[in-house]
């Protein structure tokens, strides 16, 4: 028995530790709950018990729906177990988004570019047709190629980017062609990117900072943008082809 008793107290401060990091809204503690190793579209055990769960399984379209569409929509498709686009589509959003609203989240994706592509993750959207696109709600988590884009980029349009509001502090994409990670985290007004491990962009909502930026660039001409504290999450479809897989989601 008093055996017993010396192991439970052993193992007691190890039990402490996992349950306080599965609790966790740190950005890059909830990062390192992620098995990088973890076969695609899966959940390990380890990701289950902290707490995540899938968006897409790599075969069908579950969840997800076009925007303003009660169907997913034909300019999108899956393709060797990831979300991609195709060439068709609607003159209105050609965006899929979560059938379920979320507030407070770590978001897990990868994503694939190919040449000059252009996409997102925009988040906090609401679906109403007063609204042609997602981005007139939501805030955007930039993917985008912009080595090769043909025109000029502003730094607020590079990848990583908290597109049209802050700049990534640094550039931590990988070469063309191979996959990249983001965790998009939110939590409440905070909002933290990280790209393959790196925080790139952190700012918070509603700040005066924030304001300042929102009322006097391209949003100025939204007046619904950021306005919603909770909404659905959107894969943009802007016309060039990118991949997205491993899609994983944390409610804080």
């Amino acid at each position: 028995m008093k055996n017993l008793i010396k192991i439970l107290m052993l193992l007691l401060p190890v039990i402490l530790s996992s349950c306080s990091t599965e609790k966790t809204t740190d950005p890059l503690k909830l990062y390192s709950q992620l098995d990088k190793s973890a076969p695609t579209n899966t959940l390990t055990r380890k990701e289950k018990r902290a707490g995540w769960q899938l968006l897409f399984d790599g075969k069908n379209t579950t969840g997800w729906h076009g925007y303003n569409l009660t169907v997913f929509p034909d300019c999108w498709k899956i393709e060797d177990g990831t979300f991609t686009m195709t060439t068709q589509g609607r003159a209105e959003s050609q965006d899929i988004i979560t059938d379920k609203v979320y507030k407070s989240y770590a978001f897990s994706i990868e994503y694939k570019l190919t040449k000059a592509a252009n996409s997102g993750i925009i988040f906090q959207v609401t679906e109403d047709t007063l609204y042609k696109f997602p981005y007139e709600t939501g805030p955007e988590f930039q993917i985008m190629d912009q080595d090769n884009w043909p025109d000029s980029v502003a730094t607020w349009q590079y990848c990583g980017a908290n597109y049209a509001m802050y700049p990534p502090k640094s550039k931590p994409y990988n070469p063309l062609g191979e996959w990249n990670h983001i965790l998009l985290v939110v939590n409440g007004n905070n909002v933290t990117h990280i790209l393959n491990g790196e925080v790139i962009v952190e700012y918070v909502k509603n700040s005066e900072e924030w304001t300042k930026l929102r009322n006097s660039g391209k949003w100025a001409d939204f007046p619904d943008y950021g306005k919603y504290d909770e909404g659905h999450i959107s894969l943009q479809n802007h016309g060039t082809q990118v991949y997205f897989r491993n899609i994983k989601i944390k409610e804080l």
